[in-house]
């Protein structure tokens, strides 16, 4: 990759970043990238050995240093709000296959264990580590005592819908953490406990989104259902009742054609790439008023499928439109900061086509009328350098450009 100036002299060559070749022009502060191939280099990679150095130290000083370490164990379980008894309760119930730590009491890891059903859990667990195993069920009697987890890892196991028994999470009344990506389940799993903020379900098979599933959680502010085989008729006003509080949603690589209808007015980060979206309605981000991180890179957007204002949403701050079929850059609002457009079919830029303010107004102070693009990516095009001057004119706070 080179840094470049539409117009100046070039002032530094060869500048090395992994496997590209860099220059360097300046002009009004700002850097345009050149993408360039050059062979890529591994460094050589050197290791030192130490001598231990408890070896050097006299028994003494290594029985202190050793009971130090002990203090460092101890101090924190006495900072802790659990009892001595809970802690000692918690320690002999732990299971024989897995690993409870004296300094860490609540913490429960049975992760990379080979396990293939859950053990029986220590009451007082508040984080159950059970990621990297064989576990096809998630069973009632197994966390029946475990009524005060907050942080459940069951990732990369065999988990399927129908080994996760009924009720099992809703029992869990102050879960607040649930991931199970990299399983087997075909739905989202019901009913939830009302305590919940994460969900993340990635790479499942999740074809299904019960009606009715997040009614009642209020909490819930991150939803991650990205590479599963969700279809539009999936993701609908009905099954996303009740999102209350919905911050983030990632619905990468499903199968949508068409944008989620029913997203609640609190989403702020939306995560479609990978999909199958070739139009977004006009007015669509009208009901969305705090969107600002949007991502729909790897689609088959065209320019008839995008309305000529339908970005022009203040809140928007980063918008993502990598590998899609444009031939045009869409009009940009004045409040975006970084805007992704590489890998798609743009002969041109002009600023006079996608100025969100008249250029003859724009001036060198800095005022709510400046837009505040800052980071512009359209490598991957057809566009050739040197960048109008008039792009430049209108975004006077742009500091970098990868053509």
């Amino acid at each position: 990759m080179s840094k470049v100036q539409p117009w100046g002299n070039q002032t530094n060559n060869n500048t090395s970043l992994t496997g590209l070749a860099c220059s360097t022009y300046h002009i009004r502060g700002i850097d345009i990238y050149l993408q360039k191939k050059r062979s890529q280099t591994s460094p050589g990679c050197t290791q030192t050995t130490h001598t231990s150095w408890r070896s050097r130290l006299p028994s003494e000083m290594a029985l202190i240093l050793s009971l130090l370490c002990i203090l460092c164990l101890v101090g924190p379980v006495l900072s802790q709000d659990m009892p001595y008894e809970e802690i000692m309760a918690q320690i002999q119930a732990c299971p024989k296959e897995c690993r409870c730590p004296p300094n860490f009491p609540r913490a429960v890891y049975c992760d990379n264990k080979g396990l293939t059903s859950i053990p029986k859990i220590p009451p007082h667990t508040w984080y159950l580590y059970l990621q990297n195993n064989l576990i096809e069920a998630l069973s009632a009697d197994a966390l029946r005592n475990a009524t005060s987890l907050r942080w459940i890892n069951l990732n990369r196991n065999k988990i399927t819908s129908e080994g996760v028994e009924e009720g099992v999470l809703n029992s869990l009344s102050h879960l607040v953490h649930l991931y199970m990506d990299d399983n087997l389940l075909s739905s989202v799993p019901s009913p939830l406990p009302a305590s919940l903020e994460h969900l993340r379900l990635s790479r499942n098979r999740i074809s299904k989104i019960p009606a009715g599933v997040f009614i009642g959680l209020d909490k819930l502010n991150l939803l991650d259902l990205q590479g599963n085989k969700l279809m539009d008729d999936a993701v609908t006003v009905v099954s996303l009742k009740g999102l209350n509080s919905l911050v983030q949603i990632n619905l990468a690589k499903n199968q949508l054609s068409t944008m989620p209808f029913g997203l609640p007015a609190t989403t702020t980060q939306l995560f479609l790439d990978g999909n199958n979206i070739e139009k977004i309605p006009a007015g669509y981000f009208k009901g969305l008023p705090k969107v600002a991180f949007l991502r729909l890179n790897h689609n088959k957007l065209s320019n008839s499928g995008v309305p000529k204002n339908v970005f022009n949403v203040s809140s928007i701050l980063d918008l993502q439109l990598s590998h899609n079929q444009l031939t045009e850059v869409p009009l940009i609002p004045s409040g975006l900061e970084h805007l992704h457009l590489d890998h798609n079919n743009i002969k041109s830029v002009s600023g006079s086509n996608v100025c969100p303010v008249d250029i003859n107004a724009v001036d060198d102070s800095v005022n709510e009328s400046v837009p505040r693009l800052r980071y512009l990516r359209l490598d991957g095009n057809e566009i050739k350098p040197p960048i109008p001057r008039d792009v430049i004119l209108c975004f006077r706070l742009l500091r970098s450009i990868v053509i």
